[in-house]
C-alpha cells in the first residue's frame, strides 16, 4: 500500500461548559459593562470587552458590538480575542466616529460608537468635599473616617448613580416584555420638520432599538412675531397656530392629508418655547412617480416656556453637575 505523504493532528479543545450549573454569585459590573448570560447558558457574568480574551463560555460583550476573533488561535480556536465587528459609524454635532471608537464630547461623559448608536457613561470626578472620607491635620475627632485610594474608588462606583444620566426608568409589561426606553432627544430644526430618536426594546422581539419620529416645533417664517399675537402684559405666548391647514413638505414629497399643527411660540425676554405634552401619530408621504411612506410624527398639545434653551441635537443639554 501506499504511505501517506503526511500526518494530520486532531486537536482536542478543552471543555469550558460543565453541567450542571454552578454558579458564583452575581458579580458588580463596572458602568459601561454588560451583565449577561455566559456562552454556557448557566451563569451570570461581567462580558469581556475589546482586546481581552474569550473563548465559548466567557462571552464578549453583545451590547458593544464585539465579538470572538479566534482567528490568532489557528488551529485550535480555543481562545480567542475580544473585537469589534465592522459596521456603521456614528456622527454627532458634525464629527463622525468609526464604529467601537470611543470618544469624549463632554467633560462629565466617555462615549462609545455602536453600529450607528452613541452610548456614554459618566465620567467619575466626585468632590472630597461632599465625601464621607475625609483628610485630617492635626487631632482626630471621634466616629471620624479617614479613606485611603481603594475606599474613594469604591465611592467613584456608586456614584454614578446619582447622576443624572442615570435613570432608573419605570418598567412595564407587554407580552412577556420589560419595556423601557430612553427619553426622545431634542428635535433636529429648531424650526421646519426634523427628527428625533430614542432607543427602546417596545417591539416585537423585545429587542433594543434606535426608534425615530419626525417633529415640528416651529414653521420656518421670516419675522414669526408678525404670526404670534402675545397676550398684553406677558411676555411669552407658549402655543399658536397657522390660520389653516397645510400639507407638510419631507424629502421632497407631502403629505396625503392637510394639518392644522400647534406649534411652540416665542417670548419677548431670553426664554424660549419648547414641548411639554405631545402624543404620537402616523403620517403618510406622496411622492411624485415614486409612490408613499408612512412616518410617526410628534404631534404637540402643550409647550412650556423655560430660561434653559439648548441647541438642536445637544445630547448633553439636560445634564447637570451633582
Amino acid at each position: 500500500g501506499e504511505k501517506p505523504s503526511g500526518t494530520s493532528e486532531v486537536h482536542q479543545r478543552k471543555e469550558v461548559c460543565h453541567w450542571p450549573c454552578r454558579c458564583p454569585p452575581v458579580p458588580a459590573c463596572t458602568p459601561g459593562v454588560s451583565l449577561v448570560k455566559d456562552g454556557c447558558g448557566c451563569c451570570k457574568v461581567c462580558a469581556k470587552q475589546s482586546g481581552e480574551t474569550c473563548n465559548e463560555a466567557d462571552i464578549c460583550d453583545p451590547h458593544k458590538g464585539l465579538y470572538c476573533d479566534y482567528s490568532e488561535d489557528e488551529p485550535r480556536y480555543e481562545t480567542g480575542v475580544c473585537a469589534y465587528l465592522v459596521a456603521v459609524g456614528c456622527e454627532l454635532n458634525g464629527v463622525y466616529y468609526l464604529n467601537g471608537q470611543t470618544f469624549q464630547p463632554n467633560p462629565l461623559y466617555k462615549c462609545l460608537c455602536v453600529s450607528g448608536a452613541i452610548g456614554c457613561t459618566p465620567v467619575f470626578a466626585p468632590r472630597l468635599a461632599a465625601s464621607p472620607c475625609s483628610r485630617v491635620t492635626g487631632r482626630k475627632k471621634p466616629r471620624q473616617s479617614i479613606c485611603g485610594l481603594g475606599q474613594h474608588k469604591q465611592l467613584q462606583s456608586t456614584n454614578y448613580r446619582l447622576m443624572s444620566a442615570y435613570r432608573s426608568l419605570p418598567l412595564v409589561l407587554k407580552k412577556n416584555c420589560l419595556v423601557q426606553a430612553t427619553p426622545w432627544t431634542p428635535c433636529s430644526r429648531t424650526c421646519g420638520i426634523g427628527i428625533s430618536s430614542r432607543v427602546t426594546n417596545e417591539n416585537r422581539k423585545c429587542e433594543m432599538k434606535k426608534e425615530k419620529r419626525l417633529c415640528f416645533i416651529q414653521p420656518c417664517l421670516t419675522n414669526i412675531l408678525k404670526t404670534i399675537k402675545i397676550p398684553k402684559g406677558k411676555t411669552c405666548q407658549p402655543t399658536f397656530q397657522l390660520p389653516t391647514a397645510e400639507k407638510l413638505v419631507f424629502s421632497g414629497c407631502s403629505t396625503t392629508q392637510s394639518y392644522r399643527l400647534t406649534f411652540c411660540g416665542v417670548c419677548l425676554d431670553k426664554r424660549c418655547c419648547i414641548p411639554n405634552k405631545s402624543k404620537m401619530i402616523t403620517v403618510q408621504f406622496e411622492c411624485p412617480s415614486e409612490g408613499f411612506f408612512m412616518w410617526k410624527m410628534m404631534w404637540i398639545t402643550s409647550c412650556v416656556c423655560q430660561r434653559i434653551c439648548s441647541a438642536p441635537g445637544d445630547i448633553f443639554s439636560e445634564l447637570k453637575v451633582v
